[in-house]
């Protein structure tokens, strides 16, 4: 103990030589410093930057130097850990080994990191040190998590800035002459709108610069506010002068084989120019050969290279194709937006940047599907398939079949006897239908009548006459897949009769098809057996599976449900039968306006409105395939705890789990017996009752647009509800007491029957449906993800398909199989339709990269969030969760 408390003393009065050896160095640091800076300041700042020369320690005046000690006594340091070498020292007071600072080693000494691991570990250890050694500014104000917080704030603070801005407006009107920002010398007269960053022109620079830029939006200063300007109206003299504006086009170099010296440009025939920001009155330009008179004119192909479209063949009216281009996308994104309302949008802005003029609807409407032709022609030359899914090639896995009544048209509309230009292509001709429909009714002796599924719906009837005198069109009959993509529809005029849907199906019958779903399916296969037993041709429809939508089939019995519901067949995965539903979300608001068109007006808009979702779904499909997939996989794993859970909560084997959905299942195949045959009839009577109501209410916003149609349903649904109490009163005296029912507890979400519930079975049926549900689920999870897997693979099949078919169209431009489908192309034409292909090339080559990487990432256990890559129309992200 002597030795080391000795050795202890030792390094005491060592530390404090050396303390006070440094405290006298730096002392007289601070004295040559001070000394020093009366002749800096004489001498200025110096730009060299040369090192200090230190004298050595004196014996008389021991150099000192600070160190700054915490609580402890350890140093503390005023650079960053990380910024310096670190040598061990010992701390007297914890007897701890401490870092001293090493300048001689510099930072490019540093190691680089072996693994990741290492690496982000030494990034963590660094911020540490940085905020424990360095003082640092205050980090900002976290924004509140709070939703209604953050939107007071916001609000306060547009509050607080809102007399400045209204400041900053008005004074934005002032109107106070500047000088000219193009020659720097003129006062401007003129300020374009779309000339930032230098707007201002003096009235000379104005017209040079404008003359070939007849779409800038200009206002006039000299009256001391901002006047707006049309092309045509130019600052002569401190007074408004018109002038002569030609349309810009691109010209040719020459006319004939004179001089280009003797050609000139003159004005032609006034014409109306459409854009997105109105209508402009401009003149077309005319090309003269002064030598030989020779002369040139715009036609309609010079306007159509110069994306432009003429308003008819003689055109007086030219639009530019973006004006097309935005009015299709206002309407993908409201598709109830009206032509008319388009066209006021478009005559405020003419108004609004001192232009006159209005554009005619009829006119535009016209010349923008004229356009939509052209274009669906391109793209038939392009073999583009508009109405095919391209997971669902080469077979099918269901065809979702559902009547939309809400696309009625009137008799007193636009009455035109032009043909559709889309006529066949989405919607079915009439008279084809027609024909069909007929020799359904004919060969299987049909006899006009009222069909009744469950409940008395207008949904299954089927009646020969049309419902109203004022309407022509009752509506369209919609086929989808299970991606919701249109793939045909046609008219309604006789109500939702079965022969629609058969069709339909049979349209549909040239790929192969494993389900048909529809909302009234437990009624139509008795009707198509029917049907196939008279008509032999159609047997090969009876191989499809019916499938009753899973919405529709829990407004049935349960029997009813376990029988057809699409959530308890085989093989279906976690098909609804209702992807049409979320179609007709979308159609449904185009037919504000179609209900007033023409037949060949409506029949185009409805097309085109078709091809363009159907465009968007294909752009999506890898998304929506990764993302459908993954929720699959993620729902069945919280299947197989609810399951497990549940075995434990009941204290059963997997054995018995099995046992009971073998019950379940043929309870809803059992047949009545003849003892209970009334008492039977009643409670079917029953269960159809509430069905129907439950099923009206549910539907009572989606069936009908109008109030009077509303009032009819609530009126059937009271007409129920009072033959649903004289039956409920029926049934309570033919059973004891203790199974009587009350009328007030039947219509809740979860009814219960008595004759569910335990009769000498230690379980009863409410037990057993919900494991019967639970391992269906788990069932259809499973098909799901193979399901989902194979649509991939088609997607990947069918892109690749694409990329190849483009590439052999490239390179077979001289043969005659394909010249007779590229429309009799000229050498300008097939050069470009070569730049054509190789276009969509690309985009298919993006899509197949895009497609890559979602289920690359999806099917080796990659979380991924679909939001951002979602789109507003897509609807399978709610598919999923149901």
């Amino acid at each position: 103990m002597s030795d080391y408390s000795n050795l202890e003393q030792v390094l005491n009065e060592l530390d404090e030589l050396v303390e006070h050896s440094k405290l006298n160095y730096e002392l007289q640091i601070l004295d040559d410093f001070i000394n020093k800076m009366p002749g800096e300041q004489e001498a200025g700042p110096s730009t060299s930057h040369q090192p200090v020369q230190k004298a050595p320690p004196s014996t008389s005046h021991q150099p000192v130097r600070w160190l700054k000690r915490d609580s402890e006594g350890n140093v503390v340091y005023d650079r960053p850990r990380s910024s310096r070498n670190q040598t061990a020292t010992y701390s007297r007071k914890t007897g701890a080994h401490t870092r001293m600072l090493d300048s001689s080693v510099e930072i490019t000494n540093y190691c680089p990191p072996d693994t990741v691991e290492t690496f982000l570990e030494e990034l963590n250890h660094s911020q540490g040190d940085d905020l424990d050694d360095q003082e640092t500014a205050p980090a900002p104000p976290r924004a509140s998590s709070d939703w209604s917080t953050r939107k007071s704030l916001l609000s306060e603070r547009w509050e607080k800035e809102r007399p400045c801005l209204v400041n900053t407006m008005v004074a934005q009107q002032n109107a106070t002459t500047p000088i000219c920002q193009q020659c720097g010398s003129s006062p401007a007269a003129v300020r374009c709108r779309d000339c930032r960053p230098q707007p201002f022109f003096c009235a000379d620079c104005d017209v040079s610069i404008h003359r070939n830029h007849v779409f800038h939006n200009r206002d006039a200063t000299i009256a001391g506010f901002f006047q707006p300007l049309p092309p045509t109206t130019c600052v002569v003299e401190r007074a408004l002068s018109q002038c002569v504006c030609i349309v810009p086009l691109e010209m040719p170099e020459k006319i004939c084989s004179c001089s280009p010296g003797s050609l000139s440009i003159n004005t032609g025939k006034v014409v109306a120019v459409v854009t997105m920001n109105g209508r402009y009155d401009l003149s077309m330009p005319e090309m003269k050969c002064e030598a030989c008179k020779a002369t040139w004119s715009a036609g309609v192909d010079d306007l159509v290279r110069n994306d432009y479209w003429p308003a008819t063949l003689h055109f007086s009216t030219v639009y530019a194709t973006d004006v097309f281009c935005s009015y299709e996308e206002l309407k993908m994104a409201a598709p109830g937006l009206s032509c008319q309302a388009f066209l006021r949008m478009l005559d405020q802005r003419t108004v609004r940047f001192g232009r006159t003029g209005k554009i005619t609807a009829d006119s535009f409407r016209k010349s923008f599907l004229e356009w939509e032709a052209v274009r669906f022609e391109v793209d038939k030359i392009c073999r583009e398939e508009h109405f095919v899914c391209p997971a669902c090639t080469p077979d099918m896995l269901a065809v979702s079949v559902d009547g939309n009544r809400k696309h009625y048209r009137f008799k007193n509309a636009a009455r035109s006897e032009e043909q559709a230009l889309f006529d066949g292509i989405f919607i079915a001709k009439d008279d084809e239908v027609e024909r069909f429909v007929d020799y359904i009714h004919s060969t299987t002796n049909h006899v006009s009548g009222r069909g009744v599924c469950g409940g008395e719906w207008s949904a299954a009837r089927e009646t020969s006459t049309r419902s109203s005198s004022k309407i022509d069109e009752e509506g369209l009959e919609l086929a989808v897949c299970r991606h919701g993509v249109f793939l045909g529809a046609l008219n309604m005029f006789r109500g939702e009769i079965y022969a629609y849907p058969l069709y339909l199906q049979n349209k549909l019958a040239n790929k192969p098809i494993s389900f048909f779903a529809m909302d009234v399916t437990c009624k139509y296969w008795p009707y198509l057996n029917k049907v196939a037993k008279s008509c032999p041709e159609l047997q090969h429809l009876l191989s499809m599976k019916p499938f009753l939508s899973v919405f529709h089939a829990k407004a049935h019995d349960f029997k009813c449900e376990v029988k057809w519901s699409g959530a308890y067949q085989q093989g279906a995965g976690l098909t609804l039968g209702e992807e049409v539903e979320q179609c007709n979300a979308f159609l449904s608001r185009i037919a504000v306006t179609t209900k007033h068109m023409s037949k060949a007006g409506r029949t185009d808009m409805l097309t085109l409105m078709a091809m363009r979702w159907n465009q968007q779904k294909f752009n999506n499909l890898a998304t929506s395939l990764a993302c459908r997939y993954q929720k699959a996989t993620k729902r069945l794993e919280s299947q197989l705890q609810d399951l497990e859970s549940m075995r434990i909560q009941l204290a059963v084997t997997q054995v018995e789990v099995e046992g009971w959905v073998t019950d379940i299942k043929e309870w809803a195949e059992a047949t009545t017996s003849k003892n209970n045959a009334d008492l039977d009839a009643v409670t079917s009577r029953m269960e159809v009752l509430v069905a129907s109501i439950k099923r009206r209410s549910q539907r009572l916003y989606k069936d009908t647009d109008g109030s009077k149609g509303r009032a009819r349903i609530r009126r059937k649904i009271r007409e129920d509800k009072a033959i649903l109490s004289s039956v409920v009163e029926k049934y309570n005296s033919m059973v004891p007491d203790t199974e009587r029912i009350v009328f007030d507890s039947i219509l809740s979400d979860e009814t219960v029957w008595p004759w569910q519930l335990s009769h000498g079975d230690a379980v009863d049926l409410k037990t057993k449906r919900k494991a019967f549900d639970v391992v269906m689920a788990i069932r259809r999870l499973e098909e799901e993800k193979k399901i989902v897997l194979s649509e991939m693979a088609k997607h990947w099949k069918s892109l690749s398909t694409r990329a190849d078919t483009l590439k052999e169209m490239s390179c077979q431009l001289s043969s005659e199989a394909l010249e007779s489908e590229l429309w009799a192309l000229n050498e300008e034409g097939i050069k470009g339709f070569l730049s054509l292909t190789l276009r969509k090339k690309q985009e298919v080559t993006r899509m197949m990269k895009h497609a890559r990487d979602c289920y690359s990432q999806v099917l080796t256990g990659t979380s991924m969030d679909f939001q951002n890559d979602w789109d507003g129309y897509d609807s399978d992200s709610e598919l999923s969760d149901n």
